[in-house]
């Protein structure tokens, strides 16, 4: 498992300067989707063994479309502790800017001294996807598969390429609501994973007959209903990363529901969300570890809910910090 290297932040820590890392200078490192998915695994098996520090994730809300949410993690076995701060905003794109922005802050596991401030937008963009990569590895169906893309942003990206690491792809549809954004999707990530894309012009003709559905469509407390149960196949396989935006009550047609965190999962509940839904199988840390078991019949239709984790966040951005170290990459401010 890959852990931060206390020889990596002692200078930082001892000489009160902190690593400033931009978003170019995240996305030059290149790191792999692989390594991605290896680190949030690894993450996720820490939390089913209980052996991580992770609070639900409070937030604001300036707007009813939008949040700024705080994301704290302690990963001892990683040493790897900090917190995101990350908003998201719907209506951006109508200012030419990014749906999804924030920082990411990593301290010192033993003097709690800030050693690096990064731009967390790659890596929300890829330990999403990651997460959903890990619960199609536990919980699709073995063999090539269609998926359904429904989003053609960063995320429908991302997670195509995460999901293309962990099983056989054999087509995909993809769906938009501004068609030329699909039709641009179907054109770069054809050619970017080597399988063939068409275009939908509706959600049903989308996610009709198959394998796998991942929706990363605006989060909205008040569902659209824009997927129905008599649409989906008996044994696919549903990655809402959206909340039930997308799915309503349609999340209530799986014979077994999973999450990512069951204590967030609750709690947003309390916050208007999901209020029409199966009882939880379990959730990404026990599939990992084995307490709870991953798909066990071809003919279940299973859905899993990935709101998003602080730890997976902090295990990225100990892989991005220690590769920016090694590399020399980025800026050295004082604190």
């Amino acid at each position: 498992m890959l852990a931060l290297d206390p020889g990596s932040y002692r200078a930082f820590e001892r000489d009160g300067k902190c690593l400033y890392l931009s978003r170019r200078d995240v996305e030059g490192l290149e790191l792999s989707m692989e390594d991605v998915i290896d680190v949030v695994e690894d993450a996720l098996g820490e939390k089913g063994g209980g052996r991580v520090e992770m609070p639900p994730k409070p937030g604001i809300h300036t707007r009813d479309d939008a949040f700024i949410h705080a994301m704290p993690a302690y990963l001892p076995k990683m040493r790897g502790a900090g917190m995101k701060w990350v908003s998201g905003y719907p209506t951006n794109s109508e200012r030419g800017l990014p749906y999804i922005t924030g920082l990411l802050i990593l301290n010192a596991p033993d003097t709690g001294v800030p050693i690096c401030v990064m731009d967390c937008t790659w890596i929300t963009a890829v330990r999403t996807a990651a997460a959903s990569a890990v619960a199609a590895k536990f919980l699709g169906l073995k063999g090539g598969a269609t998926v359904a893309m429904v989003g053609c942003g960063v995320q429908g990206r991302t997670n195509l390429q995460a999901l293309s690491v962990v099983m056989k792809i054999e087509s995909v549809v993809a769906y938009d609501i501004v068609s030329a954004a699909a039709v641009r999707y179907a054109t770069e990530m054809s050619a970017s994973v080597g399988v063939p894309i068409r275009t939908a012009c509706s959600v049903r003709e989308a996610v009709s007959g198959a394998d796998v559905i991942v929706t990363s469509t605006p989060i909205q407390k008040k569902s659209r209903q824009e997927i129905r149960e008599e649409w989906l196949k008996p044994n696919c396989l549903g990655i809402p990363l959206d909340f039930d935006s997308c799915w309503g009550d349609a999340l209530l047609a799986a014979d077994r529901f999973f999450v990512d965190d069951v204590a967030q999962f609750e709690y947003y509940k309390t916050q208007g969300f999901f209020q029409l839904t199966p009882q939880v199988s379990g959730d990404l840390g026990q599939l990992v570890i084995g307490s709870v078991a991953g798909r066990t019949d071809p003919a279940e239709r299973i859905i899993c809910v990935n709101l998003g984790l602080g730890l997976e966040d902090i295990a990225t951005a100990v892989l991005v910090f220690s590769k920016a170290v090694s590399a020399r990459v980025g800026t050295v401010l004082a604190l």
